[in-house]
């Protein structure tokens, strides 16, 4: 009886063991067979597809940088959504969250305010005019030359450092005009892993949940986004308190880098990744997230440099205009504006600082480190898909090829490149290879060969283009695989989505598109791209190459 008592606990530890045994290996075909059907799948539209290689002719390439003036475009892209009508006017820019619509509004309600007062300066009635328009873009135009305001108000503080270093004439008014804060938002079920496994829930404890490939964590790109700028700030800082740019922080942000799943083009695709189950944590202002129902199971941790809209003066200002300035920002910050601004969400957190200080020359320097590393030394494999059909035809396909020829110089050397073009028929215009200066001569002699002619075989394209990323990760294992589909969305023969949906599933690659046209078919385009949590852009005539290249800050 001893004897068959002893052998129960070793029967039910070998039982235990097997199971285990058989569910992992349950798991892995799962897992082989998904890729598996996909390869035979691929396989078999390739050849029905049939694509021809066309001849690879040199183009010419310029080394010099476009200047930043040409590629924005005219300010108008960003109108002004309030005009003032006194005799002296002053325009202002302002960042989205205060400058929108419905819970964005503060800013425009304190300026109608303002405005409807009658107020008189220099015995001259006065008004502000306020244009939207995101932290990082309002920056750029200033930079450029290309237009630049009487006033500028960002979210943070930091792109007036950046603007300052770089020489450009910079006043600040008020350091505070409502008071705010960027986060990380958390679930709640990811917040009490990480609490499990760390102790205690903070932007330290966040970073090292990615490291340690615990939780899956998105931020958004931090040359156009103030929530990303200083999320990578903070997180450079996290590794060396006393030198953001030191080996030691740029080593240790190359580990956290290296588990991000992918760096948002927009607030809007990080948001689509989290409710997708793709993300586990995400950065947002908290005026944002407080305002949104939809993320109120999250849970808010505040994290870098306050986000408290400060408000500047640009050079050039005469004294009256100076003065109605200064009235308006004594507007901002009175009694019934500052309330009304906790209405909007805003002056929440108000206890919260950060020991963050830092010069506009380091932060220019974060943003470069953040460029060459933030892929962790893993090469980006990507193929462009572009659409030549006959739609395509006069302005849409001139429009094409120039910003994809101009947009090329923000492609990194070490990146991986291929081009593919469609019309009824598939060609492979360039195989991919190491973007060095002799493949993009390749890649520009072939954009400026395309021709638009014959209908539009959408998804054959996108096909042939996953069958040469597919080969390519087959070489090089740790390579991020991206599609780039560039295309009016018109498709009308071949393959539909439905056909080739598993296989972009089963080989996770993204397809950012990018519309062509004025007729630009976006619905089409923008149901292709959500199948990986991309994201899709209209690419206007005058803008076009200004969108690549925040495209490709963000994913090459």
């Amino acid at each position: 009886m001893k004897k068959n008592k002893s052998i129960i606990p070793i029967l039910l530890v070998v039982a235990i063991v097997l199971f285990a045994g058989i569910f992992g290996v349950l798991k892995l075909t799962e897992n082989t067979d998904g890729v598996g059907k996909a390869e035979k799948k691929l396989q078999k539209m390739i050849s029905r597809i049939k694509p021809e290689e066309t001849e690879l002719i040199k183009g010419t390439v310029e080394l010099t940088t476009t200047d930043l003036a040409e590629e924005l475009p005219d300010i108008d892209k960003n109108p002004i959504v309030l005009h003032g009508n006194g005799e002296v006017d002053i325009e202002i820019m302002s960042s989205p969250e205060k400058a929108g619509e419905d819970y964005d509004g503060w800013l425009l309600e304190v300026a109608e305010r303002f405005n409807a007062d009658g107020v008189t300066i220099d015995g001259k009635r006065v008004s502000v005019s306020v244009r939207s328009i995101s932290s990082g873009t309002a920056a750029d135009y200033i930079l450029s030359g290309k237009h630049v305001p009487a006033a500028y108000t960002p979210s943070n503080e930091l792109w007036g450092e950046m603007l300052l270093s770089q020489g450009v004439e910079l006043e600040m008014v008020e350091e505070k005009l409502v008071g705010n804060v960027a986060g990380i938002l958390l679930s709640d079920k990811t917040k009490k892993k990480i609490e499990e496994k760390y102790g205690k829930v903070s932007l330290q404890t966040v970073v090292q949940g990615t490291v340690d490939n615990e939780i899956a964590m998105g931020y958004t790109n931090p040359f156009s986004s103030s929530t990303g700028l200083n999320f990578l700030l903070e997180t450079l800082y996290t590794y060396d308190k006393d030198d953001l740019l030191s080996t030691t922080a740029v080593e240790g942000f190359a580990s956290f880098q290296k588990n991000v799943p992918f760096v948002a083009y927009t607030t809007m695709q990080m948001r689509e990744a989290a409710a997708s189950g793709s993300l586990d944590g995400m950065v947002m202002e908290y005026q944002t997230y407080i305002n949104s129902s939809d993320l109120r199971d999250y849970v808010f941790i505040p994290f870098g440099v306050r986000h408290d809209s400060p408000m500047y003066a640009l050079g050039g200002l005469s004294g009256t205009e100076k003065k109605v300035l200064e009235a308006f920002t004594e507007y901002c910050m009175d009694m019934d504006s500052q309330k009304k601004a906790k209405e909007y969400g805003f002056n929440e957190n108000e206890d919260y600082n950060s020991s963050l200080e830092l010069d506009g020359k380091t932060i220019l320097e974060a943003q470069k480190l953040w460029k060459d590393n933030k892929d962790s030394g893993n090469s980006i494999t990507a193929v462009f898909v572009a659409d030549v059909s006959g739609s395509m035809s006069g302005a849409p396909i001139n429009e094409l090829k120039e910003s994809l020829i101009n947009a090329g110089q923000y492609i990194n050397e070490d990146n991986r490149i291929g081009l593919v073009s469609f019309s009824d028929r598939v060609s492979i215009n360039l195989p991919i290879a190491a973007f060095d200066l002799n493949q993009r001569a390749y890649f520009n002699g072939a954009v400026n060969n395309l021709v638009a002619l014959g209908g539009t075989a959408t998804y054959d394209g996108i096909t042939v283009a996953v069958d040469m990323l597919v080969k390519a990760k087959a070489d090089d294992p740790n390579t991020k695989l991206v599609l780039f589909l560039l295309s009016d969305g018109k498709m009308n023969t071949g393959y539909d989505l439905n056909s080739i949906k598993s296989i972009l599933e089963a080989y996770e690659i993204p397809v950012y598109s990018i519309a062509y046209g004025d007729e630009a078919d976006m619905e089409e385009l923008k149901l292709v791209s959500s199948v990986n949590e991309a994201t899709t852009i209209s690419a206007d005539s005058d803008d076009v190459v200004y969108q690549l290249k925040n495209l490709f800050n963000a994913q090459m």
